[in-house]
């Protein structure tokens, strides 16, 4: 392994919890170059950090063919899980390791969700803002107990949601193409047979592809309840408005949207929580998961 390499680091929050992951490369001898900009950068800006840089700890942003190819790129380690993103195909055609972290944000994604959905269904945030204007308001929530709860991709993220939510006595539902039966004491079904039944659905599914539309909206039961930690597109943000103003769905909760920053109509609906993409932002997650972008750098390097 050259010890002169240079790594580049684009996710601008690295380091920030726990120097350990930036102390490690450091150990190594690597000449470091960390994102100037303290924010998502542009492909073009990606680009112009990117000459001599061997590896990569990169976030969310676009990384594409072109990028690649004006490049002398090794490998490109992902903080956290989604590689939508990157140009696999690209990558794997030039020679580029393409690594994530999968196991990382299991816990705080599950966590987050069902942190939101306790919120959601007790109206948390809509009882403190009513506070905060000086209302004593109190509104009539639900209780979680005996809900059915549809997890739409059950992969790391919905199996531990779904240990989570034992306790609570739910009926729990699961939809995943690659699985069928009963896993875990959850009953497998497809999403037709599951949409009109549950009273709570939650998405964490891999891939970046619509799963509900207008069509599928219109299946569900009345006042059903949205959680959305996988990605902005798998829902319709159009269609999910409709079905707010309809009644059909009583409140969601994102934290992940099709566009980010998020600017919206969402943002005029109170009954709906958003979040600014925080699934992973605990401290141990995101220590655990840059220390295993770190390792993932490393070996690829080593080799």
């Amino acid at each position: 392994m050259d010890k002169k390499a240079k790594i580049l680091i684009t996710t601008s929050s690295f380091g920030k919890v726990d120097s350990s992951p930036l102390d490690k490369l450091k150990e190594h001898g690597f000449e470091i170059i960390e994102n100037p900009f303290k924010r998502k950068v542009t492909p073009q800006e990606l680009r112009e950090l990117l000459p001599g840089v061997a590896g990569l700890i990169a976030g969310t942003e676009a990384i594409d063919r072109e990028t690649m190819e004006n490049s002398n790129l090794k490998v490109i380690s992902r903080v956290g899980v989604g590689m939508a993103s990157i140009d696999l195909n690209a990558a794997k055609a030039l020679g580029i390791a393409v690594k994530n972290t999968p196991d990382g944000p299991t816990v705080a994604v599950a966590e987050l969700t069902l942190g939101a959905l306790l919120g959601l269904i007790r109206m948390i945030p809509q009882m403190d803002r009513d506070l905060r204007e000086k209302k004593w308001t109190k509104k009539m929530g639900f209780q979680l107990t005996g809900k059915t709860v549809l997890i739409v991709g059950f992969g790391r993220i919905g199996r531990y949601l779904a240990k989570l939510l034992r306790p609570f006595k739910v009926k729990l539902l699961a939809v995943d193409p690659a699985l069928k039966g009963v896993i875990d004491e959850v009953s497998i079904v497809s999403l037709k047979e599951a949409l009109p039944k549950a009273d709570i659905i939650a998405l964490h599914l891999g891939g970046n592809s619509q799963v509900l539309g207008e069509d599928e909206f219109s299946q569900m039961k009345e006042g059903v309840f949205i959680l959305n930690a996988a990605r902005g597109n798998v829902i319709d943000e159009n269609s999910l408005v409709k079905a707010l103003d309809e009644g059909k769905v009583f409140s969601a909760w994102l934290d992940v949207f099709s566009e980010e920053p998020y600017t919206g109509p969402l943002l005029n609906y109170p009954q709906v929580i958003l979040t600014p993409h925080v699934g992973s932002y605990t401290k141990e997650c995101r220590k655990r998961m840059e220390m295993e972008a770190v390792d993932n750098l490393l070996t690829v390097l080593k080799n």
